[in-house]
């Protein structure tokens, strides 16, 4: 299996673009259609550097293919806050990115890194981009 892509962005909102773009790119060169990819992928940025890290603190990205061809996006941040998706609310502005989020993936979870902090992941189909 080839080593995940990374990006190291830093925690500000600004940044959210790249990381979507570099998701696009990565997904592209599998030949992988990558619109539900960069949803989600903003998704888990944008909570990590909400949520989960203070100005410029950084944050990692990263994209790689399980060896069943399962398509993995995560995103690293130093709070050990988990996130959580909460009941959908037609008069709250924010909080549902996590249930549209799930309702897109296979599986999204979270699980904590040895040096602090977490790391949250969405299992993604593998679908082909058209030709």
């Amino acid at each position: 299996m080839p080593e995940p892509a990374t990006i190291v962005i830093k925690a500000h909102p600004q940044a959210i673009k790249q990381v979507r773009d570099f998701a696009a790119l990565v997904f592209g060169d599998w030949g992988l259609e990558d619109h539900i990819a960069r949803t989600v992928v903003t998704e888990l940025a944008t909570n990590a550097i909400k949520h989960g890290s203070a100005e410029g603190d950084p944050v990692v990205v990263r994209v790689y293919r399980r060896e069943d061809g399962c398509p993995v996006l995560e995103a690293w941040d130093r709070s050990d806050a988990l996130p959580v998706a909460r009941p959908f609310d037609l008069t709250r502005e924010s909080g549902r990115g996590l249930l549209l989020m799930g309702a897109l993936v296979r599986r999204w979870g979270t699980r904590p890194l040895a040096e602090r902090g977490k790391v949250v992941f969405a299992e993604l189909e593998p679908t082909r981009a058209p030709d």
